[in-house]
């Protein structure tokens, strides 16, 4: 039984067989689809009035706390952030 993966990075896999970047952004997505989910909870801001004060749809609230839409864009974060008195915070390493 000799695996040639092995004592290899889990990036190195997943760059290998093409799937680091799309890896990465899930978990970016989950991450802050949680530190949202929180955030609201810890408000007792329900997902309608988060809409209400994002000035934006239930369904689209919905697709911001799904933990595997990545499609979501920077702007709608940063008005999801700012609806929940947060700053956006990003950095590039």
């Amino acid at each position: 039984m000799n695996n040639k993966h092995i004592g290899e990075k889990f990036d190195d896999f997943l760059s290998e067989h093409n799937l680091l970047e799309e890896v990465t952004a899930v978990a970016h997505k989950r991450i802050i689809a949680m530190q949202l989910a929180n955030a609201m909870k810890q408000l007792h801001i329900s997902k309608i009035q988060m809409a209400h004060k994002m000035r934006t749809s239930r369904s689209s609230v919905d697709r911001l706390l799904n933990p595997d839409n990545a499609g979501i864009t920077l702007s709608t974060i940063d008005k999801a952030a700012v609806a929940l008195g947060l700053t956006l915070n990003i950095s590039l390493s």
